[in-house]
């Protein structure tokens, strides 16, 4: 078990990091999910999945979990708007800079597209794989990945024209 740790851990931290936008809540969602594959793992038959696309499923439903719930919480005040302004070390590398605009943008995305995204070029997944994670067609996957590409364009190129 030790071994599957390290050797899946970074992968599904940085899967549920960019799902959540939320380090502290994906380094649970990430434990939760070893747990469960403890937990479960008579039910993985071969053959019917690989191991891989079953734990990333497993980590997946773990953060749609938590992101609805977020969606949940009734609040009295709207949430404050996160701050655009140049961090205390504005000094960051424009490659830092253009990482996290990018990571801003994946949040506003729709969350099926930002699934997509994150498992074809951040996860390095096929697109036939990553279908078989999000139990959706390849077609169906690549229309999102269509869609999810366009919405980021959109959204990067607001940001840089300074509209809202």
């Amino acid at each position: 078990m030790r071994a599957m740790v390290a050797a899946k851990l970074p992968r599904l931290l940085a899967l549920a990091t960019r799902m959540l936008g939320d380090r502290a809540e994906a380094e649970d969602v990430a434990q939760e999910t070893f747990l469960r594959i403890w937990k479960h793992a008579g039910t993985w038959r071969q053959g019917r999945a690989k191991f891989d696309t079953w734990t990333h499923r497993v980590a997946l439903n773990l953060c749609h979990d938590r992101l609805r719930r977020r969606k949940e919480i009734a609040m009295a005040d709207p949430p404050e708007l996160a701050d655009t302004a140049p961090l205390p070390d504005a000094g960051l590398a424009t490659e830092e800079a253009e990482r996290l605009k990018v990571e801003h943008a994946l949040q506003a995305i729709a969350p099926r597209q930002r699934e997509a995204i994150i498992l074809v070029y951040y996860q390095e997944m096929s697109n036939i794989e990553a279908a078989a994670v999000m139990q959706v067609s390849v077609d169906a996957l690549e229309s999102l990945l269509s869609r999810g590409r366009r919405s980021l364009q959109q959204i990067l190129v607001t940001d840089e024209e300074g509209e809202p």
